[in-house]
């Protein structure tokens, strides 16, 4: 019988499905701790750097997803070998065949993950059947690699890129673990050039690389996690509970909790990545300041809306083919862009409204002569943000009848009256939404700014807000980690 204080030392290193391993939690800052002095040791060797970050990456998949690492594993050994035959095959016919069977193939696998059941209930919906769901595992993560396969065959198809000839290099590419669970989606032709670079990380990179993990984990674990679970959950679990101005308040807040969840995230990712040498790319650029639902898109999500634009909605024909058939391809593409994000009718009915959002800005744009202006630019801001307001409460919607049973509250039963006393009754929530709102709006020169001061300060000035922020983050955070909310997807 082991002794007691090593059994729970060998329980940190396997999969624990109810205790997933983020970047928020205190075993992985001490895990990283360790693996980060490791990494100076090889860091200038670079078979050994691949090796070593890919093994880590590996682990770090397996603690999010238990046996299915191997499905990245298999995934990678697949498209590896098929860039491979796909660069050396003339015949047009055969290239197309190639890159046919690994697109098939990812979205196959990604299929029968996410969306068997779905589909089970859909046919029995419609069929009268009465067949029972199927116990299916999502693996973490699993939008996000499988989009990163197909981006690389697809760029290989086009000659864009050449495959790479080292197995170990295209298992890091597809498993670096900063981005490997929610993003950003790496492209092969921006990632692929930086892995045979040395890993040069200068002071400045240090210092922002410290400055983007402090500030990511402060929105995720102080802000987005401590509305979520105080007031955003609560409205939405039991819409019909609250009032009308309750529920538009929580609409707000999960606005401002998925921004500051998600960003947080995207920071912490991008910070953990410039420790190591490589710069992954901006993944969110203050999208409730946009003007348009078109700007909203090119802001929030970058890497998926970028995604979308490259290997959907241009190979549909963009807007080469009538403006007809772009407003078309515009919906299709949020509509499955909708899709991709999870196996129900609100995701799809949310992709839907914003491919209408996306339509309607483009003819609106093209068939009225709307004059720039501040005035214009304000009232564009208001009813964008509003407009994606109204999408999130499907989007975070328990079920279609859950969004209705909000919108009939906000609508019906508002009780304006109730205002103040639900912004005094919350007022911590509501002072961190706040602050929220301020770290998004936040131009980009006060965040230059602010790393240029944190850069300046001596090592010990670092450590100390580093520690204070962590201490912060122990006190503030709910005794429950909250998970990432795209880790779902």
């Amino acid at each position: 019988m082991l002794p007691i204080d090593l059994n729970k030392l060998i329980s940190y290193f396997v999969y624990r499905p109810n205790d997933p391993l983020t970047f928020v939690t205190p075993f992985f800052m001490v895990l990283f701790t360790v693996f980060f002095a490791g990494f100076l040791i090889v860091h200038k060797h670079h078979r050994s750097k691949i090796i070593y970050l890919t093994v880590f990456s590996l682990y770090f998949y397996y603690k999010s997803s238990g046996i299915y690492f191997l499905l990245l594993l298999a995934s990678a050994v697949s498209d590896y070998t098929l860039a491979i035959i796909l660069h050396r095959t003339t015949e047009e016919w055969k290239r197309k065949a190639v890159l046919t069977f690994s697109v098939v193939a990812n979205l196959g696998l990604l299929g029968y993950f996410k969306y068997t059941n779905f589909f089970i209930g859909l046919f029995n919906t419609t069929a009268g059947a009465e067949i029972g769901p199927i116990d299916i595992f999502l693996p973490v993560g699993i939008s996000f690699f499988t989009f990163q396969s197909i981006s690389y065959i697809v760029d290989v198809y086009r000659k864009e890129i050449e495959p790479i000839t080292h197995f170990a290099e295209y298992c890091f590419f597809i498993s670096f673990f900063p981005q490997l669970v929610a993003g950003p989606i790496l492209r092969a032709k921006d990632f692929l050039p930086q892995i045979r670079k040395p890993s040069l990380v200068t002071a400045n990179d240090l210092s922002q690389a410290l400055f983007l993990i402090m500030t990511g984990l402060f929105k995720k674990a102080v802000i987005s996690d401590y509305i979520s679970v105080n007031f955003v959950d609560r409205i939405f679990d039991n819409p019909a509970l609250y009032s009308g101005a309750e529920n538009l308040l929580g609409v707000y807040g999960y606005a401002i909790q998925i921004y500051c969840d998600f960003s947080g995230y995207s920071d912490m990712a991008i910070g953990i990545a410039l420790l190591l040498g490589y710069r992954l790319p901006l993944n969110f650029d203050s999208p409730y300041v946009s003007s348009s639902v078109t700007e909203f898109w090119r802001r929030w999500h970058i890497s998926l809306s970028t995604w979308l634009r490259e290997y959907l909605y241009i190979p549909l024909g963009g807007n080469k083919k009538g403006k007809l058939r772009q407003y078309l391809n515009l919906f299709i593409t949020m509509l499955l862009g909708g899709f991709w994000h999870g196996a129900s009718i609100n995701f799809i009915v949310w992709g839907a409204l914003h491919g209408i959002g996306l339509a309607a800005d483009k003819f609106v744009k093209e068939h009225f002569d709307l004059k720039a202006g501040p005035w214009m630019a304000v009232l564009g801001t208001v009813f964008t943000f509003n407009f994606v307001c109204f999408c999130w409460i499907f989007f975070r919607a328990d079920s279609f009848e859950s969004a209705g049973a909000m919108l009939y509250q906000i609508v019906f039963s508002f009780h304006p009256e109730l205002v103040w006393e639900i912004l005094s009754g919350y007022a911590p929530i509501f002072l961190l939404m706040l602050c929220g709102f301020i770290l998004h709006l936040a131009p980009p020169k006060c965040t230059i700014t602010a790393v240029q001061y944190f850069h300046n300060c001596p090592l010990v000035v670092k450590s100390v807000l580093l520690s204070l922020m962590i201490f912060v983050v122990a006190q503030v955070r709910s005794s429950d980690i909250q998970p990432f909310i795209y880790f779902q997807f």
